[in-house]
């Protein structure tokens, strides 16, 4: 008789609970009229798919997207979010070898990455409202709402300075004392 490990264990599970917790009050928190675009979320995904896992990044991604979506309003805009967000946490896999925790240069670089997701997730969100609702012209669409992408882009390499020392030890010791 063969025992078949299951990846989503009940530790790992409870980890991304509490981690889509996080996130989703911390997009929450930040949906403020007077900050537009600035919230955790982006470089939360960012380092949950770098230190945990890219299907741990896209669980995060979808659950925090429905539950604040739930206070912020639902609409067929939910899913184009969702997808916008697999696109970075899909890209940000690529990267997740070249990630070392704890290096200057490294952060730095990740913190410059989490920025430019800022400006990849406006093209790809635009990109999808463009086709979704049959715009005339998607360059002026996207110009539009460039400001938006680049407050987003500050906004996500300042919390990856600000949240990368202090999440990415508390994911490791989770990950080590709990052996998923």
């Amino acid at each position: 008789m063969t025992s078949k490990k299951s990846y989503f264990t009940v530790k790992r599970i409870a980890l991304l609970s509490v981690l889509t917790a996080f996130v989703t009050v911390g997009r929450l928190g930040f949906a403020l009229p007077f900050l537009p675009n600035i919230q955790p979320v982006t470089t939360m995904l960012i380092i949950i798919t770098l230190t945990i896992g890219t299907l741990d990044g896209l669980v995060v991604a979808v659950l925090s997207l429905i539950l604040s979506n739930v206070f912020l309003g639902m609409g067929p805009w939910v899913i184009m979010q969702i997808v916008s967000f697999a696109v970075i946490v899909l890209l940000t896999a690529l990267m997740k070898p070249l990630y070392r925790y704890g290096s200057i240069p490294h952060r730095t670089a990740f913190a410059l990455w989490a920025g430019i997701t800022g400006i990849i997730y406006g093209l790809v969100i635009s990109y999808l409202n463009y086709l979704f609702y049959d715009m005339s012209s998607f360059l002026a669409y996207y110009l539009n709402g460039l400001y938006f992408d680049l407050l987003h882009g500050i906004g996500n390499a300042v919390f990856f300075f600000i949240l990368e020392p202090i999440i990415v030890p508390i994911i490791r010791k989770q990950l080590k004392t709990n052996r998923f």
